[in-house]
């Protein structure tokens, strides 16, 4: 059915009244070689039963392959019960709680996960969320930006953060005159896969706005964030961190990195209760201090009491000014993503501290008994010799895009392969085990990757 339920008086109304005889006069200014007949890749309209068995045969060609790529999106178990409650129409359908007595449930679960956020990050507050990770650390640089008022306008950010992120913020800062300065990972004798404090202590950049921290990095490995952090201090920057939400439970906290603790953090909240759902939609996290709150883009869910005393829930800090400013607003995406934040929230939640933490650590144990078990094979090795968190780069004898080619005939996703991101390390392959996987499904891995390899 027509989108726009108008009948074909209507149509003919409008038109008259515009002072146009077709519909396809309003764009008569595209070339008619431009325009084609009909869309002749487009099969024709099925019916409700066609479609379904159409899907199920897409879907079962597909398949469910044993996944052990992370490269910032990961298979996590979710339990059953989260998506139960949240496909609930009062999650499912509700819409942004502008209207505050209508929506108490939704401001209140927002308020929930804002503080689940705020413990997480160790900062002492968080916004309601958004779009993803890549967009979150573009606000977080914005913000900067907006906090410092007078700077250089300059953004110093690692080549080991996550390739999109990286290419998501040149998108969206380049034409507002901020420079992204990228900081090489190879020097050390103990720091390549992540930032030497000590090289980076010998290098002038000059003035700069902010120095970015990726904890762990796209590499799943862990930078030295103290010296980082106080390093960028003493500079007269801010610290924007970002983070993987559920390294948190066992790895400190941004707000307690270094001396003063981490300005900003940012990420992406895929791992809390969010499925991979071939690439989104995720949803982005964006903490700070309580110093530069009115920097925040997005919205912010605050607790109050009425005029009788109880206790409710309200938007704050949420003049929606892009609907006005235009390119001098805080942020033009700031809409958060309501429906994957009430996952994340009720998972946290069902979990709790000791879910979240036992999650952590059993994806940390599988991914170094799987670094052992492929480490095993001649011609396989670590490729960075620094900690790791759950992901782990592994130096091999070919290609790694080879590699992933050859596993996924045998319905194994072998990992990323950090030749398409990274051309220094062709022969690489980014591999992650997480609390989904058994003993039986590393062997399985080490068996086909050892057969890839002969």
């Amino acid at each position: 059915m027509p989108f726009i339920p108008h009948s074909e008086a209507d149509v003919r109304a409008m038109l008259k009244t515009i002072g146009v005889q077709r519909i396809e006069d309003l764009f008569d200014e595209i070339p008619a070689a431009l325009k084609v007949d009909q869309l002749k890749l487009v099969p024709p309209g099925l019916n409700e039963m066609e479609i379904t068995r159409l899907m199920k045969e897409r879907a079962a060609q597909d398949g469910t392959p044993l996944n052990f790529c992370g490269a910032g999106a990961y298979e996590h178990h979710i339990p059953a019960a989260v998506w139960a409650i949240v496909s609930r129409g009062e999650f499912y359908s509700a819409y942004t709680p502008y209207q505050a007595e209508a929506s108490q449930g939704t401001l209140q679960l927002i308020y929930e996960y804002q503080t689940m956020m705020a413990n997480l990050t160790g900062m002492d507050v968080s916004n309601a969320s958004l779009y993803d990770g890549a967009t979150a650390l573009a606000e977080a640089v914005l913000m900067a930006e907006r906090c410092t008022k007078k700077g250089p306008r300059k953004v110093l950010v690692p080549r080991s953060v996550h390739p999109a992120y990286r290419k998501t913020l040149h998108t969206i800062v380049d034409l507002q005159d901020i420079e992204v300065v990228e900081i090489d990972i190879s020097h050390g004798a103990h720091f390549g896969g992540g930032i030497d404090p000590h090289w980076l202590a010998t290098q002038d950049y000059g003035a700069f706005t902010a120095l970015v921290i990726p904890q762990p990095n796209f590499f799943g490995v862990l930078e030295d964030v103290d010296a980082l952090t106080d390093w960028a201090h003493a500079k007269g920057a801010l610290v924007i961190g970002v983070v993987n939400p559920l390294s948190l439970a066992v790895l400190r906290a941004p707000g307690q990195w270094g001396a003063k603790g981490a300005d900003i953090v940012c990420g992406d909240g895929q791992p809390l209760g969010v499925p991979l759902s071939s690439g989104g939609p995720y949803f982005g996290i964006l903490a700070c201090k309580q110093e530069f709150v009115r920097q925040m883009a997005g919205r912010i869910v605050g607790r109050t009491t009425d005029i009788e005393g109880k206790e409710g829930f309200a938007l704050t800090l949420q003049a929606r000014e892009q609907h006005i400013r235009r390119a001098k607003a805080t942020s033009n995406i700031c809409t958060n993503q309501g429906l994957l934040v009430s996952a994340a929230t009720i998972a946290m939640a069902m979990l709790g501290p000791q879910g979240v933490t036992r999650a952590a650590k059993a994806s940390m144990r599988n991914t170094r008994a799987l670094r052992d078990r492929l480490c095993s094979i001649p011609g396989v090795a670590p490729l960075f010799a620094r900690p790791f968190f759950h992901e782990v780069a592994l130096q091999l004898p070919r290609p790694g895009h080879d590699i992933v080619e050859r596993l996924a005939q045998e319905k194994i996703v072998a990992g990323f392969a950090l030749g398409e991101e990274y051309a220094e390390f062709e022969n690489a392959l980014l591999v992650c085990a997480t609390e989904t996987k058994t003993d039986a499904d590393l062997d399985r891995f080490a068996t086909s990757l050892g057969r890839a390899l002969s």
